[in-house]
């Protein structure tokens, strides 16, 4: 059986061993080390990955008791040089560390249990059995994990019987009954735990609390430790500076600069709506004036789709018609009656919209459609008031 490195030495980042066998699976290569460092998938926990005789590893799994090495392309049997991703390796150390004295705290101050850990590469979360947290409840959670960071407090681990296990005020038991693995965080747990960890709680570096989500019963805890808190600080950072130097504000008055200017923006929009209905109103009455008969058309050459909808709305509220208006510059078409004609417009552009790559619908009252191209739309219109006139010949 693989001697686990691991266990004896998280530090581990290359070393020497041997190949013992190789098998191919799936298009790749299933190898067995004499001694690894590489931690297999487990506990919430991801697998390590890095290199052996350098070929990248892909993943490691236990299978059948045995520790299995997945690598991208089949390596010669005898000795290779293993090289763990540090990187990676320290992040999930640091998450590991950290989730344990997470939920550590979260019990001593709330009695609030751990359910179950998720460690990915986007978000690492917690889900404990408490229904809610308060804001500064959550702040305390915080304060208290990040004290214990700067008291570096000693990680030990070390393997115990069942019967040693009755000895030990552990956070849960374990599943296994034999060869029990325990990590002990210096006054504060005993855990039962196959995972890698940091040496000193002082390594995790930091725990940043980023959100909380309520589920069916319990509270989600999104967090970060470590230099992917640092990198996360990093990138919130840059978007603050940038955002003071747009609005030539210092940090604390971003947010008041932003709100005024999104009070701004909305007065703005407001009197934008204001325009375009009077514009409208302008239109309709021109419109109205040069139109004979039931039935209005109109290419606009740069009318957004909002603005053909309410100017065909505001002529159909004056006037019994049929009102087919496009726009050459969203290559979007509507369709308005106001109940004058037995015509059903969502119907109408539904049976002929496919035959010119159109998309869109409606009701009995209205309808609207956008089209792939400008000749598409030309097209459609052409067609589609040819069409109309027979229906509004009166």
């Amino acid at each position: 059986m693989t001697k686990k490195l691991y266990y004896e030495d998280t530090s581990i980042k290359t070393w020497d061993s041997e190949i013992l066998s190789v098998s191919e699976k799936d298009g790749h290569s299933w190898v067995i080390l004499q001694e690894t460092a590489f931690y297999p998938e487990g506990g919430g926990q991801p697998a390590d990955r890095g290199r052996i005789a350098g070929i990248d590893v892909l993943d490691v799994q236990i299978i059948d008791e045995e520790i299995i090495h997945v690598l991208a392309n089949k390596p010669e049997l005898g000795k290779a040089r293993c090289e763990i991703d540090w990187e990676r390796r320290f992040d999930h150390m640091q998450h590991h560390s950290g989730q344990h004295l997470l939920s550590a705290v979260c019990r001593e101050l709330f009695d609030a249990n751990t359910l179950s850990f998720h460690l990915g590469t986007d978000h690492v979360t917690i889900d404990v059995d408490r229904k809610e947290f308060s804001e500064d409840q959550i702040n305390n959670i915080e304060q208290l994990a990040n004290q214990y960071i700067y008291d570096n407090r000693k990680l030990h681990t070390y393997f115990i019987t069942s019967e040693q296990l009755k000895e030990l005020p552990v956070v849960k038991l374990p599943k296994v009954t034999e060869n029990i693995r325990i990590v002990e965080m210096e006054g504060i747990e005993y855990n039962p735990c196959g995972g890698t960890h940091v040496r000193q709680t002082g390594e995790i570096g930091i725990i940043k609390l980023l959100k909380t989500e309520k589920q069916k019963g319990f509270t989600r805890i999104y967090f970060k430790c470590g230099f992917r808190a640092l990198r996360d600080f990093q990138e919130s950072l840059t978007i603050l500076t940038a955002l003071s130097s747009k609005y030539s504000a210092g940090h604390d008055d971003i947010l008041d600069r932003v709100n005024k200017s999104e009070q701004n923006q909305k007065h703005l929009l407001y009197e934008n709506e204001k325009l375009k209905e009077e514009v409208a109103f302008f239109e309709m009455k021109e419109i109205l004036t040069e139109s004979k008969g039931l039935l209005i058309t109109r290419e606009f050459p740069n009318k957004a789709l909002k603005e053909l909808q309410i100017l065909a709305a505001k002529i159909t509220s004056e006037r019994d018609a049929v009102v087919l208006f496009g726009s050459a510059s969203e290559n979007k078409a509507v369709l308005y009656q106001n109940g004058i004609t037995e015509i059903h417009c969502g119907q109408f552009f539904k049976q002929i919209l496919g035959e010119y790559g159109g998309k869109g619908g409606g009701n009995d009252k209205s309808a609207q459609a956008g089209f792939p191209d400008y000749e598409s739309l030309v097209g459609f219109l052409t067609f589609a008031e040819l069409e109309l006139k027979k229906l509004t010949v009166k």
